[in-house]
């Protein structure tokens, strides 16, 4: 070997920096300590996450966005399911489908019930109140109809009785196949009344019935 052969050895073994052995992995350790994990506790960043998950989130997805291994992960939210079982929370930790999320607590279902149907017994607006009225003293009658009364258009009102069970829909009218409209017993319930023949009478506040009729008649045929 020629003495100019080793001199370039040397120099090339010389140049090697020792922190470019396993490069990659040492700047990857580096930039995970300086990050950290964004939260208190593993037991913390997992409640987050979950917190704002649009559907069940997979161990995988979990160690991926905490960079912590898998096995940390599972063990973690068995932990953090116990805890909130023996706590008696109103809300447990399941894993269903491949995937966690948080689910009410079965305990909890009556008050959930409750509030529920609370909210769908909120007050009625004046437009549906008005609608309700009518149906319920003109029954069974057409959305057209009770359109022409209130001489507005009740479409969004009638949709909204419905869903509410207050009315339902009852046969449809011989010549222009409209649908009727009456009160349901759901309603009669809310009134604490046994029949419609308890509705309190209205007379003095509207035209006769006849009257009422045949201007309506009028009315939809233009004459």
């Amino acid at each position: 070997m020629s003495e100019d052969q080793v001199m370039t050895d040397e120099v090339h073994v010389e140049e090697i920096p020792v922190d470019m052995v396993d490069g990659d992995s040492a700047t990857e350790a580096d930039a995970l300590d300086d990050e950290g994990l964004g939260a208190p506790s593993l037991a913390a960043a997992l409640e987050a996450l979950l917190m704002v998950a649009d559907e069940p989130m997979s161990t995988m997805t979990l160690a991926q966005a905490t960079k912590l291994p898998v096995d940390e992960i599972e063990a973690c939210l068995a932990s953090l399911a116990q805890d909130y079982r023996d706590q008696g929370r109103g809300f447990d930790l399941r894993d269903i489908a491949g995937g966690w999320r948080f689910y009410t607590s079965a305990d909890c279902s009556p008050i959930i019930e409750r509030w529920v149907l609370d909210g769908q017994q909120a007050r009625l607006t004046q437009a549906s109140l008005e609608t309700l009225a009518v149906i319920a003293y003109r029954q069974p009658v057409t959305r057209g109809r009770v359109s022409a009364v209130r001489g507005v258009n009740v479409d969004g009102v009638i949709k909204t009785l419905l869903s509410r069970g207050l009315i339902e829909e009852a046969g449809h009218e011989a010549e222009s196949n409209a649908i009727y409209y009456r009160t349901t017993s759901y309603f009669l319930e809310r009134l604490g009344i046994a029949s419609i023949d308890e509705l309190p009478p209205v007379a003095e506040h509207i035209p006769d019935l006849a009257d009422l009729d045949e201007f309506l008649d009028s009315v939809s045929t233009g004459e």
